[in-house]
């Protein structure tokens, strides 16, 4: 796809005059690194920074049916969500693998917000259409129309607290809105880097405006807040343990295989009678009658310098026993980590390993996810 014709943010032009290296990301121009990824990323464990995610998704749903149509489509339980709360779940087809991983926002009784992954923002409002059925509800993409950036680090809350003193109250995976002169925040208490700090959702239209007066309030003078890119955030993630689509799950991989079990709620509708089943729920419950998934997610330390990538074989002696689905050169460790999907046995039994990284192999320790331990 040519640069012409990918969509821009509205921070576009911020990222230019930073020297942005902007990449196609899901038909978004995006920036990859504003100079090292490897800086970015430590000045966000040691600081705050500063990302633009408005290539994520946004779907609203509204209507007497919303709720109901949401507890049809994903894993984890809407009814019962009170204004303010939000749940990370899955939407997942008949088999059990996974559509997307989605953050769900209840905004009222009857109105809710989905942020999904960028590349599956199509593929979910063609799958919720197709399964809508009878029900009574309106769905909205906005995706274009509003802005989303998180400010992710140490720092992040007690600058934030310049802005507002009630938002660094906030508990994890609850939100608030805010007005800042005539723009309405949507400010929550969520991120995908490991570190505290807050996702905050506006209108595109005076998002760079309003950011620009938000960061200022915020500290950004004094050179704690700095512009981050897409790099620095998988590797931040990753650190984390938190999985990325395409990678630790797909239409193939189910949640209970990703490690995902506490977004699944297997005996969904059997309570209360307002509360549907969800789509794969049938799939994913006789994986866990058959005792689990035949296969797991693990974190695999390596020795050397050399980072595994996906698709490389992971060996237990000769024998491939799974492949790795991502890795990196941890900036905080200082050491190879990636993650794996191996053999139930191998997962449990946390043998000897090697990863086969083409050229040569080298020695894999399974360890526990996440890699570090960040969110204070």
């Amino acid at each position: 796809m040519s640069t012409a014709t990918l969509l821009h943010t509205a921070f576009h032009g911020l990222h230019l005059e930073h020297g942005a290296r902007m990449t196609d990301f899901a038909g978004w121009d995006m920036p990859l690194t504003y100079g090292s990824i490897l800086e970015e990323h430590r000045w966000c464990r040691q600081s705050a920074g500063f990302f633009d995610v408005s290539h994520m998704g946004r779907l609203y749903f509204s209507g007497r049916h919303a709720r109901r149509f949401l507890d049809q489509v994903c894993t984890r339980g809407i009814l019962g969500m009170q204004r303010g709360m939000i749940r990370y779940s899955l939407v997942c087809n008949e088999r059990g693998g996974c559509h997307d991983d989605v953050l769900v926002y209840c905004l009222e009784e009857d109105e809710y917000l989905m942020v999904c992954n960028a590349s599956n923002r199509a593929k979910l409002v063609k799958h919720f259409e197709s399964v809508r059925g009878d029900l009574a509800f309106k769905m909205e993409d906005r995706t274009e129309s509003t802005a989303m950036v998180a400010i992710q680090g140490p720092k992040a809350m007690e600058l934030i607290g310049n802005f507002s003193k009630e938002i660094p109250t906030l508990k994890r995976y609850r939100f608030t809105e805010k007005s800042l002169l005539v723009v309405k925040l949507l400010v929550s208490r969520t991120g995908y880097t490991g570190e505290d700090g807050v996702e905050i959702i506006l209108g595109a239209s005076m998002a760079k405006m309003a950011m620009g007066l938000f960061l200022k309030d915020m500290g950004k003078a004094n050179g704690v807040v700095k512009p981050c890119g897409l790099g620095a955030r998988d590797s931040l993630r990753l650190e984390a343990g938190m999985p990325l689509y395409g990678h630790e799950i797909n239409e193939d991989i189910d949640p209970l295989t990703a490690g995902l079990d506490f977004a699944v709620k297997l005996d969904k509708g059997t309570g209360d009678e307002r509360e549907g089943r969800f789509i794969g729920q049938d799939a994913l419950q006789a994986i866990a009658a058959a005792g689990g998934p035949k296969r797991k997610l693990v974190g695999l330390l390596l020795d050397g310098r050399r980072s595994a990538r996906q698709g490389m074989n992971v060996l237990q002696g000769d024998k491939v026993v799974g492949q790795v689905t991502s890795g990196c050169l941890s900036p905080t460790l200082d050491r190879p980590i990636a993650m794996a999907i191996v053999e139930r046995g191998v997962a449990e039994a946390k043998p000897e390993l090697r990863v086969d990284l083409g050229r040569e192999q080298t020695a894999a320790t399974i360890t526990p996810m996440p890699f570090i331990k960040t969110v204070r």
